[in-house]
């Protein structure tokens, strides 16, 4: 079983290719961000920090839903909004896609649930589905 910091990481590195190319301060970052973890020698983390294989970004959000769940936990979000931005405003230009992204992660932030109404939270739940089938 991954933990919650290897799940992390895979999203951060997946965030990375979303636009199609790692750009070389993203691939310093998340460097940074395996050795502060220590998670440089996972085999897994090795694999795909070596960009051999592109991550496509259906996987990326597949990782972010995995992390994240229906409901996460506010220092999860936290901790994956802060680290996310790091990696995207790196190279100090944000592409669409990685736009995009940020702009889903924001959604799950558990702070808005809280003061949602029924309504709201239905059609939220609307939202992630589309969304979803969208990527697929």
């Amino acid at each position: 079983m991954r933990s919650p910091t290897q799940q992390l990481l895979k999203i951060l590195i997946g965030a990375a290719w979303i636009d199609g190319v790692i750009q070389p301060e993203e691939r310093q970052y998340l460097k940074k961000v395996a050795a502060a973890a220590h998670l440089e020698e996972d085999p897994e983390i090795q694999v795909l920090l070596s960009e051999l294989k592109p991550v496509s970004a259906g996987e990326c959000y597949q990782w972010l839903q995995e992390y994240c769940g229906d409901h996460p936990q506010e220092a999860d979000y936290q901790e994956l909004l802060e680290t996310l931005s790091g990696l995207l405003y790196s190279d100090g230009d944000i592409q669409t896609q990685e736009a995009k992204l940020l702009s889903a992660v924001q959604t799950l932030d558990p702070a808005l649930e809280a003061t949602q109404t029924p309504l709201e939270k239905f059609l939220s739940q609307v939202r992630r589905l589309y969304a979803n089938l969208i990527k697929e």
